[in-house]
């Protein structure tokens, strides 16, 4: 595993490094007694998908029997402090939280190591209209941080959203199943062919995003698709 990275000086002056928690100041982005907090809240879950559950053909077309990834890592439960947390990361542009996060995930290393048996951390996309939106791709700043400290490639140009949908977060499952079909798009697969993928996500909710964008890695054959969401709802 790689040391954490240290936030250069110049940006400690213009955005100085604070608790994601409690906002006080602190190299770690997170402090001693908002540690434990986490620590009370994390769950590191592993829920493990068998690959007989891809294959099923289902006439009606039934998303929830098909899973497209072999497993699914999350550090907490979508409720309460943590969901507050996210919530700020991804829409109240706090972009900072990241490290929050990530710094926390580093602590744990049983649940670390089975990061480190991937060899490829994709991150779900989001729109170039988003993107300007928002600032950044939260996925896409977790994912980096991830792949560096555990020394694995990060891979963001081979899974592109092609459309700008509604936010999933404002449908009901039934249209969050047909609102993400067909948005995503694979290009240089070869790099992908063979490995095994970690995708990253913020929040499992009805997993349909990351199932879809699994279906579409699918297409580059990789040996094994893996996700990792800050929290299961």
């Amino acid at each position: 595993m790689r040391q954490k990275t240290s936030v250069p000086k110049i940006l400690n002056f213009i955005y100085p490094p604070v608790c994601g928690i409690c906002g006080k100041l602190n190299s770690d982005f997170l402090c001693k007694k908002c540690e434990k907090i986490l620590e009370s809240e994390a769950v590191f879950g592993v829920d493990k998908y068998k690959k007989i559950e891809r294959k099923k053909e289902n006439i009606k077309n039934n998303f929830n029997d098909k899973k497209y990834f072999d497993e699914h890592l999350y550090i907490f439960l979508y409720q309460g402090i943590i969901r507050r947390i996210i919530l700020k990361y991804k829409f109240q542009e706090e972009a900072y939280l990241y490290k929050t996060f990530v710094n926390f995930l580093l602590k744990n290393e049983n649940f670390f190591e089975k990061i480190e048996k991937y060899d490829t951390i994709v991150p779900v996309p989001i729109s170039k209209k988003r993107k300007k939106k928002r600032g950044y791709n939260q996925s896409e700043l977790l994912a980096k941080e991830i792949a560096y400290n555990a020394n694995l490639v990060l891979e963001k140009e081979s899974l592109y959203k092609i459309k700008d949908i509604v936010e999933q977060s404002k449908l009901n499952k039934e249209n969050r199943l047909k609102n993400i079909q067909g948005v995503y798009e694979l290009v240089n697969k070869e790099k992908l062919n063979k490995k095994k993928i970690l995708l990253i996500d913020d929040i499992y909710t009805t997993g349909s995003t990351v199932n879809e964008c699994s279906k579409v890695l699918r297409n580059a054959k990789p040996n094994k698709i893996g996700v990792l969401t800050l929290a299961k709802d």
